[in-house]
């Protein structure tokens, strides 16, 4: 067929030709219909290769399933710019989702490299906050596990030991001394 009898076919005859792999027709379909499946898929994903890349993909779809077009159901621009819309989309969809796969996988490297080193470095301050807690005396080290462990005011501490509350503050304060020596010692920077 001569471009000028291509022109003048209608929607289901041309496609009758690209089944028949007529290039020509292809070519037809083309001319006729690219800018608005372009148009479309470039407002979709707001990228003109992105863009391009779906036309071309469109085309081909045609080019290889052209039985897929039914003349009864509307027109073949309709067809084929409803092909765009899908796959405009589906790459939107696959992409959101690779996005956040990706992110995620990252979050879970970084929080996992981060939560092993603070675990281990939590473990090991606990080990030796707990010696050196051990160190001290009955009379600073109950006070100070009951105030600071235990959430409890002086007061509470106080009435807890049956002890007056200076006696508990100065026991807390001359224990928490010789925590902190004991703490600078071992490396550990209060």
């Amino acid at each position: 067929m001569s471009p000028t009898e291509l022109s003048e076919l209608g929607d289901a005859p041309l496609v009758t030709a690209i089944g028949r792999f007529s290039q020509d027709a292809l070519g037809e379909a083309y001319r006729r219909h690219s800018g608005a499946v372009h148009g479309l898929a470039r407002r979709i994903l707001r990228d003109e290769t992105l863009a391009e890349e779906i036309t071309q993909e469109v085309f081909l779809r045609l080019w290889n399933n052209p039985e897929k077009f039914d003349a009864e159901r509307g027109s073949l621009r309709s067809f084929l710019l409803a092909h765009t819309h899908g796959r405009s989309i589906d790459y939107i969809r696959s992409e959101s989702a690779r996005r956040t796969r990706e992110d995620n996988d990252a979050r879970l490297t970084v929080n996992t490299n981060q939560n092993i080193e603070e675990e281990v470095w939590e473990m090991a301050l606990a080990d030796t906050i707990k010696e050196a807690l051990s160190n001290l005396g009955e009379g600073e080290r109950r006070p100070i596990e009951l105030a600071y462990f235990g959430g409890h005011s002086y007061r509470e501490v106080a009435e807890m030991l049956g002890q007056p509350e200076g006696t508990v503050k100065s026991r807390i304060r001359s224990g928490l001394k010789r925590l902190k020596v004991s703490l600078d010692a071992a490396g550990v920077s209060t």
